[in-house]
C-alpha cells in the first residue's frame, strides 16, 4: 500500500514538473518564430501519439506528404526537424553543413554505448573528431587497407558457401548465414581472428542496436532526471555495455601481450593499428576511444551489410527474372573458374545496380544518424531553433514518386545507364550520408555486399520451401537502429553442377 502511494505521489510530481517546464518554455519562447509546418502538438507529449506504431519512418513519410519535406515535430520536450526530400537533405548536409555538423549528445545510446560520444559517428565536431576522422580515413579505412582484408572476405564467404552446399535440397536460414558471415568478416578485420567470446559480443551488439531504435521516455524528456533513474532501457543498455566493454578490453590486452612477446601477424588488424597510433602519436587516444571506434566499425560493418544482402536476396526471390539476369552475369564473368573472388567484381554492373536499388528501397538506416544545429538558422522561410534534432528520413527519399519511376517497385535496371552513386554527391541516394559526416566505411562495406551476393548467385539456384509462391514472400519490416525483414529468409539451395574448377 505504501509503495502504491509512493508511486502515485512520484507520478503526480513528475507530471506537474513536466507541465511546469512546458508552460515556462512556451511563454519564454519567441512567439514570432516561424517554425516549419507540422501536425498539432498536444500538451506534455507533443507529437508522440502520431508515431505510435512499429514503423516510425513510414508514419513520418505519411505526415510529410501532408506537411511537406521540412517538418517540425515535438517529441516530448525535444524539438525535431524531419527532412524528407533530397533538396532539404542537401541544405542540411552540404549548404549549411558546418552548422548542422554536430550530433545530439543527450540520448542514452550516445552517452552509454559510444563512451560519451567518443566514437567517429557521435563525437562532437572539433579537434577530437577531426583527428579521429583522419585516423579512419588515412589509416583504418583506406582502399589499400581494405584490400589487405580481401583474403578474410574470400575465406569467410567460401566457408559460408561450403556450409550451404552441405544442406543442398534442405531448408537453409539464409538470413542467419549472411548475418554470421558479415559479422565474421568484421570481427577478423577488427580483431585479427575469431575469438571465443565473439558470439557473445555479436549478440550484445545486436540487442543494443534494437534498443537504440526505440523511443524511450528518458530520451524524450532528457531534463527530467527521474526518468533516467527509472528507465529500464537505460539499465539494460548499461548491462550490455558492461559486457561488451569487458570483451573489448580483453581484446586490447591480448593484442598488447602478443606485441610484447614479439608475436606479429602478417596483416595488421584494426586494433593493431589503433594501439600503434596510441603509442606513437601525440594525439591522446585512450582505451575507451579505441573501443568506441572499434565498436563503430564492428556494428556498421556487420549489421548494415548483412541487412542489404538479405533484402537483395529476398527481392530477387520475388522477382525471378532479376535473379536470372544477375546469375547469368556472374556466371558469364567467372565462367568455370569454380569460385568467385574479388578480381572481377568491377565487371558485375547488373549486380552493382541491384545493390544500389536495394540501398534505395531498403536502406539499412531508414533515418540517417541524427544531426544537431549549433545555431539558430533559416531554411527557406522557416526558423530552425538552435540544438534541434535533425532527422533525415532517407527511407522516404528513396520511395519518393517525384524522384523515382514506380518508386515502390524493385527495378535494378533504373541504375544501369545512370551516373547516380551512393558516395554522397547524389542526394536522392545517400544511404551512407553526405558532407563532412559521411560514413567513412563505404569502401569497407562495398565488397562486403558485392562478394557474398556474387557467390550466392554463382553457386546456387534458389527456391522457396513448401512450394510457396514467390510473390507471396513476406517483406514486412522490423524497425530498430537498422531495418531488417521481420521474418528470416529461409530458402532451398540447388547447387549448379557445372560451376566447378577445371
Amino acid at each position: 500500500m505504501e509503495f502504491q502511494n509512493l508511486l502515485f505521489i512520484l507520478t503526480t510530481f513528475v507530471f506537474l514538473f513536466v507541465l511546469f517546464k512546458t508552460v515556462i518554455s512556451k511563454f519564454s519562447s519567441n512567439k514570432k518564430t516561424n517554425l516549419p509546418p507540422g501536425p498539432r502538438k498536444l500538451p506534455l507529449i507533443g507529437n508522440i501519439h502520431q508515431l505510435v506504431g512499429p514503423l516510425p519512418h513510414q508514419c513520418l513519410r505519411d505526415l510529410a506528404s501532408k506537411y511537406g519535406p521540412l517538418m517540425h515535430l515535438k517529441l516530448g520536450e525535444v524539438s525535431n526537424i524531419i527532412v524528407s526530400s533530397p533538396e532539404m537533405a542537401q541544405e542540411i548536409m552540404k549548404t549549411q553543413d558546418l552548422n548542422f555538423i554536430d550530433r545530439p549528445h543527450e540520448t542514452l545510446f550516445a552517452r552509454i554505448i559510444t563512451y560519451n560520444g567518443r566514437s567517429v559517428s557521435f563525437a562532437a565536431y572539433g579537434d577530437y573528431w577531426r583527428q579521429l576522422r583522419k585516423i579512419c580515413t588515412m589509416e583504418l579505412l583506406t582502399a589499400k587497407r581494405v584490400q589487405s582484408f580481401r583474403f578474410i572476405r574470400e575465406e569467410e564467404v567460401l566457408e559460408m558457401i561450403k556450409t550451404i552446399s552441405e544442406s543442398e535440397g534442405s531448408i537453409v536460414n539464409l538470413s542467419k548465414k549472411i548475418f554470421s558471415l558479415t559479422y565474421g568478416i568484421a570481427a577478423r578485420a577488427a580483431f585479427g581472428k575469431r575469438c571465443s567470446y565473439q558470439q557473445a559480443y555479436i549478440s550484445a551488439i545486436e540487442e543494443l542496436l534494437l534498443l537504440a531504435g526505440t523511443n524511450c521516455v528518458a530520451d524524450l524528456y532528457p531534463s527530467v532526471r527521474v526518468f533516467q533513474v527509472m528507465s529500464t532501457t537505460k539499465a539494460r543498455m548499461e548491462e550490455l555495455h558492461k559486457k561488451t566493454d569487458k570483451i573489448l578490453q580483453d581484446i586490447l590486452d591480448d593484442h598488447r601481450n602478443r606485441k610484447s612477446s614479439h608475436h606479429c601477424e602478417e596483416v595488421e588488424d584494426l586494433v593493431d593499428i589503433l594501439l600503434k597510433f596510441q603509442k606513437e602519436s601525440e594525439f591522446s587516444l585512450d582505451d575507451d576511444c579505441i573501443k568506441a571506434v572499434v565498436q563503430d566499425m564492428f556494428a556498421g560493418g556487420g549489421e548494415t551489410s548483412s541487412a542489404v544482402v538479405d533484402w537483395a536476396m529476398a527481392e530477387m526471390i520475388k522477382k525471378p527474372k532479376v535473379m536470372e539476369r544477375a546469375q547469368s552475369e556472374v556466371r558469364r564473368v567467372y565462367g568455370n573458374k569454380g569460385y568467385v573472388d574479388e578480381s572481377e567484381l568491377h565487371q558485375l554492373t547488373y549486380l552493382k545496380s541491384i545493390i544500389k536499388e536495394t540501398l534505395r528501397l531498403h536502406p539499412s538506416l531508414p533515418f540517417l544518424v541524427p544531426r544537431r544545429n549549433r545555431e539558430t538558422c533559416k531554411i527557406m522561410e522557416y526558423d530552425i531553433p538552435a540544438n534541434s534534432k535533425i532527422m533525415i528520413n532517407y527511407w522516404a527519399i528513396g520511395r519518393d514518386p517525384r524522384l523515382w519511376v514506380d518508386a515502390e517497385s524493385f527495378m535494378p535496371e533504373r541504375f544501369l545507364d545512370s551516373s547516380i552513386d551512393y558516395k554522397g554527391t547524389n542526394f536522392e541516394l545517400i544511404p551512407f550520408g553526405a558532407g563532412r559526416r559521411i560514413c567513412p566505411g563505404i569502401v569497407f562495406a562495398t565488397p562486403n555486399m558485392e562478394l557474398p551476393l556474387a557467390q550466392l548467385l554463382y553457386h546456387f539456384d534458389w527456391k522457396l520451401p513448401n512450394g510457396m509462391n514467390n510473390e507471396k514472400l513476406d517483406m514486412t519490416e522490423l524497425f530498430g537502429t537498422t531495418v531488417r525483414r521481420r521474418n528470416d529468409l529461409c530458402l532451398i539451395p540447388i547447387i549448379v553442377k557445372n560451376m566447378h574448377k577445371k
